[in-house]
């Protein structure tokens, strides 16, 4: 009874190996026809806004009208406030953070951007002209 049951654990992994070397040599294929190597072609589906655009509902943050791709917001470095801390926004021309991003959670003002406002891309997003990926049946109450 133990022979069998050896034979067969000895026969797994060159059998694993046999089918994985068949595996590579089949070659890479694509599902859409199109070479591999070859770089797709991507349709911008939104472009930049120049300008401001409205806001949506109130209380909604300001969008970023520019790109932010390039943008470091890590825990080390926060590239937007390179240009809009109340430090250097005056020099650099670019909107001052409103006041709430310099409070902490008990309401005390500090110098520095508070650590629940650190992450700005959490909340504020770069302006798009883009289509919604769903309807919006979004109506406001009649208090707004």
């Amino acid at each position: 009874m133990k022979k069998p049951i050896l034979m067969g654990l000895a026969l797994i992994p060159p059998l694993l190996l046999g089918g994985l070397a068949l595996a590579q040599s089949a070659g890479v294929t694509s599902l859409r026809g199109a070479e591999v190597d070859e770089p797709a072609i991507v349709d911008q589906v939104h472009r930049t806004v120049e300008g401001r655009m409205q806001r949506n509902y109130r209380q909604q943050p300001p969008l970023v009208p520019h790109s932010i791709e390039q943008y470091q917001i890590d825990l080390r470095t926060n590239q937007c406030l390179s240009c809009h801390d109340w430090t250097k926004a005056g020099e650099r021309n670019a909107p001052t953070l409103s006041m709430t991003h310099y409070l902490d959670r008990e309401g005390r003002e500090l110098d520095q951007i508070a650590g629940t406002r650190y992450f700005c891309n959490q909340c504020h997003v770069p302006q798009a002209d883009a289509l919604p990926l769903v309807d919006n049946t979004f109506e406001p109450s009649s208090g707004n």
